[in-house]
């Protein structure tokens, strides 16, 4: 499967931040760029963190309310995110104010592995870097859901050459394959039941798809025999390990 990979999605012309970048610089960029956080870059442009909207609002909720009395030491205070809260309430500069490490891509990537990442990490932004560890460009939940976009026919066509044709060694025709609003239709008969499994899974992985809707009989059910489930060939180089 050629999925799209973050080197074509991702804006190159990042704005970033360096460790000394005092922290009213730090929201100027945020504001004036009308961006939600900032990679910050050592000399040699290693990302080493990324600061955002919601580390500097640590500091303006540390800060008591005139009729607030001082609050009293708590357990909680002493942990440890407790400590780096404090800490970045304090900060003054991008290095005290960052979350690190960060977490990045690589150009190189896929559109899928970064939306994963993206969901793990709960961020909204991922900073994208080369082989060196060096920023080379970011991308953004906007960026990834960008893949929706795709022409229902473009991806009925990838779905019929990606999946079926090249990933099942299917006879061209022989599945018929709608799509409507990013919804994947499949319909036809196939040899395996694991070959309607895998035309599935595969379709499910092509960008711009929404849902699949399986429609796909087998001839006979290989999942019961002894000599297990039989992958095609064509399909062994996409399966995702």
């Amino acid at each position: 499967m050629r999925d799209q990979k973050i080197g074509a999605v991702m804006t190159t012309e990042v704005v970033r931040a360096e460790c000394g970048t005092p922290f009213k610089t730090v929201a100027r960029l945020l504001s004036e760029h009308r961006v939600s956080g900032l990679p910050v870059v050592d000399d040699e442009e290693h990302v080493i963190g990324v600061v955002s909207e919601t580390d500097l609002m640590f500091h303006q909720a540390a800060t008591p309310l005139a009729y607030e009395l001082p609050p009293r030491f708590r357990v909680a205070q002493v942990l440890p995110r407790a400590r780096r809260r404090t800490a970045k309430a304090r900060a003054r500069t991008a290095d005290g104010l960052m979350t690190a490490p960060a977490v990045s891509v690589r150009a190189e990537d896929t559109v899928v592995e970064a939306a994963r990442t993206m969901v793990q990490h709960r961020v909204n932004r991922l900073p994208v870097i080369d082989e060196e560890d060096r920023l080379v460009g970011i991308v953004t939940r906007h960026d990834l859901l960008r893949v929706f976009l795709r022409p229902d026919a473009e991806i009925r066509e990838s779905v019929i050459h990606e999946v079926l044709e090249r990933g099942l060694w299917l006879v061209p025709g022989s599945i018929d394959v709608t799509v409507t609003e990013g919804v994947v239709t499949l319909q036809g008969q196939v040899e395996r039941r694991s070959e309607t499994e895998i035309a599935v899974a595969m379709t499910r992985k092509t960008d711009g798809v929404v849902d699949v809707v399986n429609r796909l009989t087998h001839r006979f059910d290989d999942s019961r025999s002894d000599l297990g489930t039989s992958v095609p060939h064509g399909a062994a180089n996409d399966w995702p390990r």
